[in-house]
């Protein structure tokens, strides 16, 4: 018996269904949406609504044949609203639609590569780190010109569940097309397993430092390291990319150092508020009393195993007065750096994190003191009427080296 024709046709219809990516509309800005209709013959019809029509259009059509051309697509329905999307956000948007309707599969299709800073020092400043949304392609041109010490482009918290996959493509694409100037270029994957598929996207395009969320056993950090190696030995990258566990339960805080020093590539230790006082069933306070007690265990571990310890973010960005007291007394318990939810919160983490005028001349006196009295070869030294001691010296000059390295003093 010879198959229904209208079956057949509904059959070949949802073997490949329609399939879109991205985001338009009058409050959207340098994304665009795609849907794509895939019939079995035709070629490639684009039917293009852009913003910049009259200057971009061709070029934006040239790009969305090349894209296609490269995922094995040659008979394709293509609706393109454009809100001004550079060409690393349209490639992302026509590569993720076309892989969402179960084609593309294996294919990367990559923008133009800048130019990579120099490789990210183990021990680098990392008072700031601006969260950037994965899936909000407007906001990754401008990070780094507020002047976080840290980027982070973020795939978990940030971005809704359906978005992941796409997220993903736009981040790959920014880390290859955005000039993040001395911004440490960070990516905030998913939890695990999801953000071991981050890695096999991301790893190619080398950032600096991969922060992983809701860490509670030593063997996450280890998987995490494993999926990189991985990615890297497929990639023939030699480039160091560095982990930054994030611990954010109270099982993860009770694991702190069996996590710290899971492996070598880890090189600070943080912990997320919002995600422990939940868990631990109290409210999240200015004071931070609920905390301290997690807080100051992050802070031992991470000196114990000899890596940075930074804290969390200040959720209230509109309050820099409260921010400003919290960062003050997070760099007085010993933190070195916090995370940023906004651009405005970035100046105040830095002023806060700085010496003072007051330390840095204490500071210069000690070592001005101990080095007189090495000279003159005296093994007691005294500064007024205070002993200075080895321990004291070295903390001058950790302070002392700290404010060359934010520049505060020559």
């Amino acid at each position: 018996m010879n198959a229904d024709p209208e079956m057949k046709t509904v059959s070949e219809k949802t073997k490949h269904p329609a399939s879109e990516a991205g985001r338009c509309g009058p409050d959207v800005r340098s994304d665009l949406r795609v849907r794509i209709e895939h019939p079995e013959h035709g070629g490639i019809e684009i039917e293009l609504h852009s913003r910049v029509q009259p200057y971009y259009g061709e070029s934006i059509r040239r790009l969305a044949d090349t894209v296609l051309e490269e995922l094995g697509i040659h008979h394709a329905r293509v609706q393109i609203e454009d809100e001004g999307a550079l060409p690393f956000v349209i490639s992302a948007r026509l590569e993720a639609a076309v892989r969402r309707g179960g084609l593309g599969m294996g294919t990367r299709v990559l923008p133009e590569r800048v130019p990579f800073p120099e490789a990210s020092p183990r021990d680098r400043l990392r008072r700031s780190r601006l969260y950037v949304p994965g899936s909000e392609p407007k906001y990754f041109i401008n990070a780094a010109l507020y002047g976080a010490d840290g980027v982070i482009l973020d795939l978990e918290d940030s971005v809704h569940p359906s978005e992941k996959d796409a997220a993903r493509l736009l981040v790959r694409n920014a880390l290859r097309a955005v000039d993040f100037l001395a911004c440490e270029r960070m990516v905030r994957i998913n939890q695990l397993p999801l953000g071991l598929e981050d890695l096999d996207e991301i790893v190619p395009e080398c950032p600096d430092l991969i922060l992983v969320p809701k860490v509670e056993v030593p063997e996450q950090v280890i998987a995490v390291e494993k999926r990189i190696d991985e990615v890297k030995s497929d990639y023939g990258l030699t480039r160091p990319t560095w982990l930054m566990p994030i611990l954010e339960s109270a099982l993860g805080i009770e694991n702190a150092f069996a996590i710290a020093t899971a492996s070598d590539k880890t090189v600070a230790l943080t912990i997320g508020l919002e995600d422990y006082t939940a868990h631990i069933g109290v409210v999240k306070t200015s004071s931070g009393t609920e905390s301290l007690y997690a807080r100051q265990r992050v802070l031992n571990v991470a000196h114990a195993a000899g890596i940075q310890a930074i804290d969390s973010v200040f959720a209230d960005v509109g309050d820099l007065d409260g921010l400003r007291a919290w960062a003050t007394h997070s760099r007085g318990l010993g933190f070195e750096g916090m995370g940023c939810l906004h651009p405005t919160q970035i100046s105040v983490i830095h002023e806060a994190f700085a010496p003072t005028a007051i330390e840095i001349e204490r500071a210069r006196k000690i070592l001005a003191a101990y080095n007189e009295a090495q000279e003159k070869g005296v093994g007691v030294v005294s500064l007024g009427s205070k002993m200075i001691d080895p321990p004291v010296v070295n903390r001058a000059l950790k302070l002392m080296a700290r404010a060359q390295a934010m520049g505060v003093v020559q």
